[in-house]
């Protein structure tokens, strides 16, 4: 049975001339974690492939997710004013399990590509695989944190967390765009602090308890806020300036790839489609499906995210037209209208959703995966040491 061919024959050939640019001027990447990540890679055997090492560190940050399911589904576990009252609070084991987790996905996502270089395997396979899992695990890491503070008390409501949600997978689709059209990936300097600062939370409160987040700074300005205003200040205060900056001087020095006014703005029609419609259903719900089932609601919003964001990253990789519009906004749309006319329906059309959302993005990544493996005659999870 022949598989799905999602790549066209003019993106395939894109791969093949495909090379990897990217900039990382932060300190604490260059002076902390990469003399790090390159002793641990030392330790690691030379026949596993990177592709192995990216695939599970992404797993440990699923595991996470799946894991505060189970204590949390609804995010009131860590909160003592009612209704979160009536939950019992997150094991200090749970907590301290995350911390490892985040910290073997932080590690793993970090010497993958050294892993590569390593072995003489790289490619654009492992580029794709690695950015393209990226994009879901934009999801997983903000909406796992989240629960450290809860929904009531000291924090902040599931509308306010799903635009917070929107600010980061927003900060990460444009540092993609960027690359679209800059043709260098500008790794943003508040990625590996973010990370370092999210495995300090978890062993924190793994060691002395939720209960310790559950404080105010000053009036209004509590633990959750804080976090909330760390999220936007690092996104809006630093990434987003400088990807607009960036993609300016690639224009002036011309140094880009010079796209024209609506060349350039295309990748970004779907994401203001997307945004429009997730944000309509949440206003226009009428059992208030944010309060009602958040975490179900922010996985369909992140799995459709990474469908997308994965789009760009082909289109970046192969420099080849980026679609206008992804085919998973029609059923969205569809869903809102359903919600719209038929209120009752909406936990099903959610269900509905979150299931068509997820299937087709595995579907998508499994088989642009083995398409490419075909193309280039090459196993996704096992290598030949080419080093020598």
């Amino acid at each position: 049975m022949a598989a799905k061919k999602y790549l066209t024959p003019e993106q395939l050939l894109g791969f093949e001339n495909y090379k990897y640019s990217a900039q990382d001027t932060s300190p604490l990447s260059n002076y902390v974690m990469h003399p790090f990540w390159n002793t641990v890679v030392k330790i690691c055997p030379r026949w596993i492939a990177p592709n192995v090492l990216t695939f599970v560190g992404f797993l440990f940050t699923v595991a996470n997710f799946v894991l505060l399911t189970i204590y949390d589904y609804s995010y009131y576990a860590s909160s003592k004013e009612p209704p979160g009252d009536k939950y019992p609070p997150i094991p200090s084991w749970v907590w301290l399990v995350c911390a490892f987790n985040h910290f073997m996905a932080h590690t793993l996502d970090g010497i993958d590509g050294k892993q590569a270089r390593r072995t003489g395997t790289s490619g654009p396979l492992g580029e794709l695989f690695d950015h393209g899992l990226d994009s879901w695990t934009t999801f997983f890491i903000p909406s796992c944190i989240w629960s450290v503070f809860g929904r009531v008390d000291y924090s902040i409501t599931p509308l306010r967390f799903y635009f917070v949600l929107w600010n980061v997978i927003v900060c990460f689709y444009m540092s993609h765009w960027e690359k679209y059209l800059t043709k260098i990936l500008f790794l943003p300097w508040g990625y590996d602090l973010s990370q370092i600062i999210i495995f300090v939370i978890y062993l924190v409160t793994g060691l002395f308890g939720q209960h310790i987040w559950k404080f105010e700074l000053v009036n209004g300005l509590s633990s959750g806020v804080m976090f909330e205003v760390m999220m936007y200040a690092g996104s809006l205060g630093t990434s987003l300036p400088m990807s607009f900056w960036n993609i300016y001087k690639s224009y002036k020095d011309k140094t880009g790839k010079m796209l024209g006014f609506w060349e350039a703005m295309r990748p970004l029609f779907t994401p203001l489609v997307f945004f429009a419609l997730g944000t309509a259903w949440v206003y226009q719900s009428g059992s208030d499906i944010i309060n009602k089932d958040p975490r179900l609601y922010l996985f369909t919003i992140g799995t459709i995210f990474a469908n997308i964001n994965c789009r760009l990253i082909v289109s970046q990789m192969s420099n080849t037209q980026c679609e206008l519009m992804n085919w998973l906004m029609f059923p969205l749309a569809l869903c809102l209208v359903i919600v719209v006319v038929f209120p009752s329906l909406e936990m099903a059309t959610l269900l509905f959703m979150s299931g068509v959302a997820t299937i087709a993005h595995i579907h998508y990544g499994v088989y642009v995966v083995r398409q490419m493996c075909e193309h280039f005659h090459i196993m996704c999870f096992s290598i030949k040491d080419r080093a020598d």
